[in-house]
C-alpha cells in the first residue's frame, strides 16, 4: 500500500476470509436465542420464621380412616368394648332335707335288697338273717341290757387306743417336720414301722403284754399312730418358710411359732390324718377284741358264733359300720368349725 492513504478493511477481512497468517478474524457479536422455560420447580418447604410468640401444638392426627374392602361389601365398624357383669352362679346350695335324702338313699337300697332276697328264699337264716329278725335281735339285746354294755367297752378301749395314737403321731410328725435333726433321726424309722400291718403283731403283744386291755389299746394305739403321724409331719413341711423366719425376727420362739403358725398352716392335714385315724381305730378294734376278750362287741360276735345266731353277728357287724360312719361325721363336724372356708364334702363339681 502506498504511503499516505489511509488503512482500510481489506478484502479479505470485509469477506472473513483468513489473513496471511492463517487466524480467523473476529465474528460479528450475534444475538443470543432465547432461552428454553425451564420446568416449574416443586416448591421448597417454607422455612418457619423465628417469632417472638411460641408457635401453637400440633393437632393430633386423626386416625385414618379403614381400607374400604375390595369384595364390594360394606366394611363394619369395630364396636367399643363394653364391660361384661360376672354371670351368677349356675348352681344354687341344695336343701339339707334333700341332701340327707339322696345320702339315706344307698342304705336304703342296701336294706330293700337284703330284705326282698330272704323273703325270696335267696338268703336262708342259717347264711344270713332277714332285716326282721335283726330288728328283734337288737330289742332283745337293748333290752337285757347286753348291748349297751358292749357297746360302752368297745367305746372305752377304741376311745383310749386312738387318744395314745394321735398324740404320739401329732407329736413325732411336729418333730419330724419342723426340725431337721428329729427328720434324720426318726422318719426313716418310722417310715419302716409304718409298712409293718399292725394285725402281724397280736401274736407278740399277746407274749409281752398277756390277754387283758393293755395288749387291745396298744394294738388300737399303734394303728391309729402312723396315719397322723405322715399327715401331720407332710403339713408342717408345706408351711411357709418365710412366715417362720418372720416370726423368728419378731422375737417368737420354737414353741410360739408351732401354735401360732405351723399348727394352723397343717391344720387340713392333721384332719385328713384324724379322718383315717379314726377310720382305722374301729378296724383295730374288731381286731383286739378277738384276743380272748371277755366284754364288748367282739366278745358279743364270739359267743353269737358259737350258737349260730346270724341275727346277733348282723347286729353286732351293724354296730360297727355305724361306729365308722359316726367317727366319719364327727371329723366333718370339724371341718365345719375349724375350717368354715372350707365346707366339709365340698367338690370341683356343681352341686
Amino acid at each position: 500500500m502506498p504511503p499516505g492513504l489511509p488503512a482500510g478493511p481489506s478484502p479479505s477481512a470485509a469477506s472473513g476470509a483468513p489473513d496471511a497468517l492463517g487466524a480467523p478474524d473476529a465474528e460479528p457479536p450475534t444475538e443470543a436465542a432465547p432461552a428454553e422455560p425451564a420446568e416449574p420447580a416443586e416448591p421448597a418447604a417454607p422455612v418457619a420464621k423465628s417469632s417472638p410468640h411460641p408457635a401453637p401444638a400440633p393437632a393430633a392426627p386423626t386416625p385414618a380412616a379403614p381400607a374400604k374392602p375390595t369384595d364390594g361389601h360394606r366394611a363394619h365398624p369395630t364396636p367399643p368394648p363394653r364391660l361384661v357383669t360376672p354371670r351368677p352362679p349356675t348352681s344354687r346350695p341344695r336343701p339339707r332335707a334333700y341332701s340327707l335324702t339322696v345320702r339315706a338313699l344307698g342304705p336304703f337300697l342296701l336294706v330293700a335288697l337284703w330284705w326282698a332276697a330272704s323273703a325270696t328264699g335267696l338268703l336262708t337264716p342259717d347264711v344270713l338273717a332277714s332285716p326282721a329278725e335283726v330288728l328283734r335281735a337288737v330289742g332283745e339285746l337293748w333290752g337285757n341290757g347286753q348291748l349297751s354294755d358292749a357297746l360302752a367297752t368297745s367305746l372305752t378301749r377304741s376311745g383310749l387306743g386312738l387318744l395314745i395314737g394321735l398324740a404320739v403321731g401329732l407329736t413325732l410328725g411336729i418333730v419330724t417336720g419342723f426340725t431337721r435333726l428329729g427328720d434324720e433321726l426318726l422318719d426313716s424309722s418310722m417310715q419302716t414301722l409304718r409298712t409293718i400291718p399292725f394285725l402281724s403283731l397280736v401274736p407278740l403283744f399277746m407274749v409281752w403284754f398277756g390277754i387283758n386291755e393293755t395288749a387291745k389299746v396298744l394294738l388300737i394305739a399303734v394303728a391309729t399312730t402312723f396315719p397322723m403321724y405322715v399327715s401331720t409331719s407332710s403339713g408342717v413341711r408345706a408351711t411357709d418358710r418365710k412366715l417362720v423366719e418372720a416370726m423368728r425376727s419378731f422375737g417368737m420362739g420354737r414353741i410360739g411359732i408351732v401354735r401360732e403358725v405351723v399348727l394352723p398352716g397343717a391344720l387340713p392335714s392333721l384332719l385328713a390324718g384324724l379322718r383315717l385315724s379314726m377310720t382305722l381305730s374301729v378296724i383295730a378294734l374288731i381286731a383286739a377284741e378277738e384276743i380272748n376278750a371277755t366284754a364288748g362287741i367282739g366278745y358279743l360276735m364270739s359267743q353269737a358264733q358259737s350258737f349260730a345266731r346270724t341275727d346277733i353277728l348282723a347286729v353286732c357287724i351293724l354296730v360297727y359300720g355305724v361306729l365308722g360312719l359316726l367317727a366319719d361325721g364327727v371329723v366333718r363336724l370339724l371341718e365345719r368349725v375349724l375350717m368354715p372356708w372350707r365346707r366339709a364334702g365340698q367338690g370341683v363339681v356343681a352341686r
